[in-house]
């Protein structure tokens, strides 16, 4: 089964067995439909099931059954929690995973430039950070006029800028 991490737990929030999560989702309203979740506990993953989502000042707070109380919850905070594959937010067109982007190999037309290492969360838009064969980053901004294609099956994203758009600016 393949697992896509979508928060993590901040803190235990109230008395009742509520906790605080880190939303790592672009899709927050997704919380609310959560039957069930899995959370990781030194490498094994285990089931939770969703009792109760609310909305407390534009944080996202969840009651597992069976976790009735601040004792029982805090065992929960910073794990990592993460859905099923099939749980999936289907993705409007031209949007993508950052799960998918990771690791994929970035190319300008066919020349490697290097492999995704992370995504960073701007203001305006997104970048993607690649790490060449020298392990030097390149950051480029992702944004869909850059983006020639992605396959997310193979790994691959194909990017429609220049080699020239890479170069740093010595001045």
């Amino acid at each position: 089964m393949e697992y896509i991490l979508i928060a993590r737990i901040e803190q235990t929030f109230g008395k009742n067995g509520f906790v605080r999560i880190q939303s790592f989702s672009d899709f927050p309203d997704r919380f609310f439909s959560l039957k069930k979740v899995y959370l990781d506990f030194w490498g094994d993953k285990k089931t939770f099931y969703v009792e109760d989502v609310k909305d407390v000042q534009g944080k996202i707070i969840i009651k597992f059954k069976k976790f009735d109380g601040l004792r029982e919850s805090q065992i929960l905070i910073d794990r990592e929690v993460y859905i099923d594959e099939q749980d999936a937010v289907s993705l409007p067109e031209n949007h993508f995973f950052v799960h998918d982007l990771m690791g994929s190999e970035v190319f300008i037309k066919t020349e490697k430039i290097g492999i995704v290492s992370d995504v960073i969360k701007g203001k305006a838009n997104d970048v993607l950070v690649i790490l060449d064969d020298d392990k030097k980053e390149i950051l480029v901004p992702f944004v869909l006029n850059f983006i020639e294609k992605f396959d997310a099956a193979k790994k691959v994203l194909i990017l429609n800028i220049s080699k020239d758009f890479l170069e740093e600016d010595e001045d």
